[in-house]
């Protein structure tokens, strides 16, 4: 990794990259409104890739809400990440990170430079722009999202039943 990845209580990295559809999408769009679980992953159609994000499409309400949006990111072209969506039936946005290249994850410091893939990181954001839980897996490791879940209803529960 190029170097320590982004910490707890640190501002996250803003970025503007494009989904598996063509559309940008921006970290920015969601500011003081909700929270927004990043999810790095280093390749798609990856036999641990392909399950990570099949537990986020089989419990997605818990992954999207008005409360939090997931985004999954990889160093994979556009199109790659077309055809995985749309064999996987992944209904969130998978942002391509190709160019320039692993320019997000190099950003949050889960970018391994060698092999020119991210890091499995996975980074809780909450709504004031900082984040807010994060979890790095050596390769080869599934991630837990547990300790998620367990962010995302304090993030919830502090800001009240109005949201805000």
């Amino acid at each position: 990794m190029s170097r320590q990845p982004v910490a707890v209580g640190e501002i996250a990295p803003d970025f503007t990259l494009r989904d598996h559809n063509g559309r940008d999408v921006s970290l920015r769009e969601h500011a003081g409104r909700r929270s927004v679980l990043l999810v790095f992953y280093p390749f798609a159609f990856s036999g641990i890739c392909t399950g990570e994000l099949g537990e986020i499409r089989d419990d997605l309400g818990r992954f999207e809400s008005p409360d939090v949006t997931t985004m999954a990111i990889s160093c994979d072209p556009m199109f790659s990440l077309r055809a995985w969506a749309d064999r996987e039936g992944y209904f969130f946005p998978l942002l391509s990170d190709f160019w320039p290249h692993g320019e997000v994850a190099r950003a949050y410091g889960v970018l391994d430079e060698q092999a020119g893939k991210a890091e499995r990181g996975t980074f809780l954001v909450g709504p004031d722009g900082r984040v807010a839980w994060s979890l790095v897996n050596p390769a080869g490791r599934a991630r837990d999202f547990t300790g998620y879940h367990e962010a995302l209803s304090r993030i919830v529960d502090s800001r009240g039943p109005s949201g805000g």
